[in-house]
């Protein structure tokens, strides 16, 4: 009885959030079109945790740069995240390439039905070279852009070089620290208190999906979804259970199963990077993790390296190389396919990628489709976007595990739960002290 009631404790929230996914997808199934008259109960909880983004990213970069007490440290975290995001997303891409090869995302027989499915005038800002489109992405012309969850990059990066200023500032910025470390605990609990609506958000947001969604894709689509939601799930078990053995053995292996499942199921329900940006955090700290790791390489992570919408980018290439009859099998188009995938996918916001958003104009303008094709993309994003989503979110944790290796060492696991129980120690140490 007693590892009952262990068990509902550690994995109340899970649960929770599992069960509320099977009522909104049964829900959704049931009462199809009807089921959105739910939706802004789900919108309710997507804005709440939207609007804690910019003060949550802010906050937690400028505090794990500004606190960092050796700054070779930091450097090493730095570059030790570059090189675990370079290495990964080839991977990724080259398995979404490899998987998409051998198959004809689109039949024959569907290509014309799907061209005159998208016939419609698409209007996008084509003007932009590529060196401009990077300069809009990591910065804003105007204080108040920094405020917008559009401009999410753009607000790490001033976060960044906010961090530095303040280790620069010494002493003098020690009142600062103080504030931004008050409003960084307030911001996790506005969190914490978030997430108890949680499971009622997400149930009624997954049944809106389910219901608009479910009966009204082409057979092209639907065999896109099928092969994609099979690669994410092979790439989930496989691959990042080989990440976590390689970062800290068995143990690594042990404390990444016990505590990846609420991100998951988060990211599955709600679409939104994002959003797991808290839960992910708190998922690597449980993972032993230590903070500035855990804090510093999921907040760029969730920007900066997205294996699912890697995988996804491929998969948008190879569907309209279907439909527009691309040769494929030309040495040059693979390597054009591929940096194409990666280019496309770092240009990705931490927002769900089922609008129009700036990765699929890259594809179209460096793979020379038509303008016309960017509906046929928002579809292919679409189709895939919870299971492209599971896989970011749950990639940005794992980068941080492969980042503990090259940082802590190979003992990573044993080393931060003996230092993370020494604070756990200290702080109950210090509220004892201050009852008597």
């Amino acid at each position: 009885m007693e590892k009952v009631k262990k068990f509902l404790k550690n994995y109340k929230t899970m649960l929770l959030l599992i069960l509320a996914m099977i009522i909104g997808a049964i829900a959704g199934l049931i009462f199809k079109e009807d089921s959105m008259v739910v939706k802004p109960l789900g919108d309710l909880f997507l804005n709440l945790m939207f609007v804690i983004i910019v003060p949550l990213v802010f906050l937690t970069i400028a505090l794990a740069v500004a606190k960092v007490k050796h700054p070779k440290r930091l450097g090493k975290i730095m570059v030790s995240t570059v090189i675990i995001f370079l290495i990964t997303s080839v991977i990724a891409v080259v398995i979404g390439f490899a998987t998409t090869y051998f198959v004809d995302l689109v039949d024959a027989g569907d290509s014309s039905s799907i061209r005159e499915l998208f016939d419609g005038e698409v209007s996008t800002d084509t003007d932009l070279n590529f060196l401009e489109r990077t300069v809009q992405l990591i910065s804003v012309d105007d204080f108040t852009g920094l405020l917008s969850k559009d401009n999410v990059v753009a607000l790490l990066v001033c976060a960044l070089i906010v961090g530095f200023a303040m280790r620069m500032s010494g002493e003098k910025a020690e009142p600062l620290l103080k504030v931004m470390e008050s409003a960084h605990s307030v911001v996790f609990n506005f969190i914490k208190i978030t997430m108890y609506y949680a499971p009622i958000g997400i149930g009624c947001y997954f049944a809106s999906y389910v219901g608009s969604f479910g009966a009204s894709i082409a057979a092209g689509f639907l065999k896109t979804f099928v092969l994609y939601a099979l690669v994410a799930l092979a790439y989930y078990v496989i691959m990042y259970s080989l990440y976590a053995f390689i970062s800290g053995g068995t143990k690594g292996l042990k404390v990444w199963w016990t505590n990846i499942l609420p991100s998951t199921f988060t990211a599955l329900a709600t679409c939104s990077s994002a959003a797991c940006i808290p839960i992910n955090i708190d998922s690597a700290k449980k993972m032993n993790v230590s903070e500035d790791v855990a804090e510093t390489t999921i907040s760029l992570a969730t920007n900066l390296h997205q294996d699912g919408s890697m995988i996804g980018s491929v998969f948008k290439i190879m569907f309209l190389a279907c439909l527009f009859g691309l040769n494929t099998a030309d040495p040059g188009t693979i390597g054009q396919i591929l940096i194409t995938a990666l280019v496309a996918s770092v240009l990705i916001s931490a927002v769900p990628i089922g609008g129009g958003t700036i990765s699929e104009m890259v594809i179209i303008s460096m793979m020379g489709y038509p303008v016309a094709a960017l509906p046929v993309l928002t579809m292919v994003a679409t189709v895939i976007d919870a299971p492209a989503t599971a896989l970011n979110a749950v990639g940005d944790t794992s980068c941080s595990l492969l980042v503990s290796r090259i940082v802590d060492g190979k003992d990573w696991v044993t080393a931060n739960h003996e230092e993370n129980n020494k604070v756990i120690e200290a702080e109950i140490k210090e509220k004892t002290n201050k009852k008597k």
